[in-house]
């Protein structure tokens, strides 16, 4: 089992990152602000709400702004992967000036929307946290995750609420190319999978905050019984993320009228997929075999049931002339 990375790293390097691909910007912020202290999350949040302000504004006039001290602006400058806030500004305004109007901040769905302009929203935010989580998905992680369960002798993938859904996909979709995995969405279930669970085996857990209690004792479970470990969150920063081998960070922020929310969940299952195509390509024979074993077999179902189907249909339909 490899040894676990430092956290940082997914930070690190964040302002390359950012400054080539500007929505990977504002997707770093979002997920670090649940870790921030209180004063960093207000400098955090001026980011999000203007970030052409905040590039234009000296850090004398960010500190008076934002209420917080000189050293808190460095501190969560650092903690966004960047030396300090000089780079910090120069990549917001590489942002800024890069993006539309609306992408950095995406306007939020109020009560009174209409349809139309619901639509619109979901939409662009959707769309948003695809762009973000390709931005900063790490192919090398990425390709250690895929390494990982390629040759996993099982897998187990701990989820619950919206994150237990995307956790359901990535067990069927493993399956379908021959690899033993199984969903667990029930924390007993959970807990007693994982402490049978060693080396040999991973265990994936799912969760938007990387806080889920009923994700985080699983997980520690595993690990605990050799298990590797691999996280799929919003937060790098996370308890979650502090507990994997492998940490492979989602972009989507969760809103009142959405919680648990769209956005999360459709940048969790990219890379859920991402992982799907990269195991089937790592052991393509095996995997091209049993997909069409399976697609057989379902087919064959499929056929038989509308078979009776039709005849039923038939049956009834020549008592209804009689």
């Amino acid at each position: 089992m490899s040894a676990r990375p430092d956290s940082s790293p997914e930070t690190s390097g964040a302002s390359q990152r950012a400054s080539g691909r500007p929505g990977s910007l504002v997707a770093t912020v979002r997920a670090v602000l649940p870790s921030l202290t209180p004063a960093g999350r207000s400098v955090a949040r001026l980011i999000l709400d203007d970030p052409a302000m905040v590039a234009g504004s000296t850090i004398t006039e960010l500190s008076t702004a934002s209420g917080t001290s000189q050293a808190t602006i460095v501190r969560t400058a650092r903690a966004l992967g960047f030396t300090g806030y000089s780079q910090l500004r120069l990549a917001l305004a590489a942002a800024s000036a890069r993006e539309r109007p609306d992408r950095l901040v995406p306007g939020d769905l109020a009560p009174d929307d209409p349809l139309a302009d619901v639509i619109a929203k979901v939409t662009r935010a959707e769309s948003d946290a695809l762009a973000d989580t390709a931005a900063q998905l790490d192919s090398a992680r990425l390709g250690a995750v895929v390494e990982a369960l390629t040759r996993a002798r099982r897998v187990s993938v701990y989820g619950v609420g919206a994150s237990g859904l995307v956790a359901a996909d990535m067990a069927q979709k493993l399956l379908r190319i021959g690899v033993h995995c199984h969903a667990f969405t029930d924390v007993h279930l959970a807990l007693t999978g994982a402490a049978l669970s060693g080396a040999g085996d991973v265990s994936v857990g799912v969760s938007c905050s990387g806080e889920t209690p009923d994700v985080l004792e699983p997980m520690r479970t595993a690990r605990a019984a050799g298990a590797a470990t691999v996280a799929i969150t919003n937060n790098p920063r996370s308890t979650l993320a502090a507990t994997a081998d492998h940490v492979l960070v989602s972009a989507g922020r969760e809103t009142a009228f959405r919680p648990g929310a769209l956005a999360s969940r459709i940048s969790q299952l990219l890379i859920v997929d991402c992982v799907f195509v990269g195991v089937a390509q790592r052991a393509f024979e095996a995997s091209d075999g049993a997909l069409r074993a399976t697609k057989a077999v379902l087919d064959r179902f499929l056929n038989d049931q509308r078979g009776r189907s039709r005849a039923t249909y038939s049956q009834v339909n020549q008592l209804g002339k009689n």
